[in-house]
């Protein structure tokens, strides 16, 4: 399955569930880097409890205004601190409910019978041979934010700026690169070492110091008529197994944890 059928499948709902069931059904806003590791959580967490979930994918800008219009989610797990901060301070989401449960990376990725040696770094991108460079869009994705940060440390932004074209998520970009769309991208770690991508390409880890810490959080949403079943989920993501399995997709664990 391509990472085009993937995306397509999961931008609209991922629904995990087992049949009918008299407990209510999660509906989670989840930013796109979240695509392969957190269906496989929500699997867990509903043969644990009964409790299905609906996941929904996409950009945390997006999300965040979304939410704001009354999209009708019960958690939001966002691609950096602020969206979820902001959804708070404006009584949106839960003041007592903030989880930071990752930190994500970038990397930069080529497919293998690309004309780009990935080894080379951000540097690579330079090269007359690159024509288009896949981010995603800075505006409101904060994976498309750190490429931009990154690209801008290293002195590139301005020789590449006319290469880049812009995912609507990381996932979109992704699939620009994976398509043949783009020759190069910068996108998540997580989605490189997913198996939708991890056979058919390779990958360079941008270093940590070249971009903002992405911290992700998640926030319980004010309005959820299942805010108790909410919280359990958050409860169920700081248990070890699933931080192993955040950690197995790439992800860091956040220096401190905040609620």
């Amino acid at each position: 399955m391509s990472l085009r059928t993937v995306i397509g499948a999961l931008s609209v709902a991922s629904v995990v569930a087992g049949g009918p069931t008299a407990t209510p059904e999660l509906r989670v806003a989840a930013a796109s880097d979240l695509q392969a590791a957190l269906p496989r959580l929500a699997e867990r967490f509903q043969r644990d409890t009964g409790v299905a979930v609906t996941l929904t994918f996409g950009s945390s800008g997006n999300f965040y205004t979304q939410i704001q219009n009354g999209a009708p989610f019960d958690l939001f797990f966002s691609a950096d601190t602020q969206y979820p901060a902001r959804l708070q301070s404006g009584g949106f989401a839960d003041p007592a409910d903030i989880y930071k449960y990752a930190v994500g990376k970038i990397v930069l990725w080529a497919r293998t019978d690309a004309p780009i040696d990935v080894r080379r770094g951000l540097q690579a991108l330079g090269d007359a041979r690159v024509r288009r460079v896949a981010i995603a869009n800075p505006d409101h994705a904060p994976y498309g934010r750190a490429a931009v940060a990154a690209l801008q440390h290293e002195g590139l932004y301005e020789r590449v700026r006319s290469k880049l074209v812009l995912g609507e998520n990381i996932s979109q970009a992704a699939q620009f690169v994976e398509s043949g769309n783009a020759e190069a991208g910068i996108i998540a770690l997580s989605l490189a070492v997913a198996p939708m991508l991890r056979d058919s390409g390779s990958y360079y880890q941008v270093p940590a110091s070249f971009y903002p810490p992405l911290e992700q959080a998640a926030v319980v949403l004010s309005r959820s008529p299942n805010r108790g079943a909410a919280r359990e989920f958050v409860a169920f993501l700081k248990r070890p197994d699933a931080v192993r399995l955040l950690q197995d997709f790439g992800f860091s664990a956040p220096p401190s944890a905040a609620r």
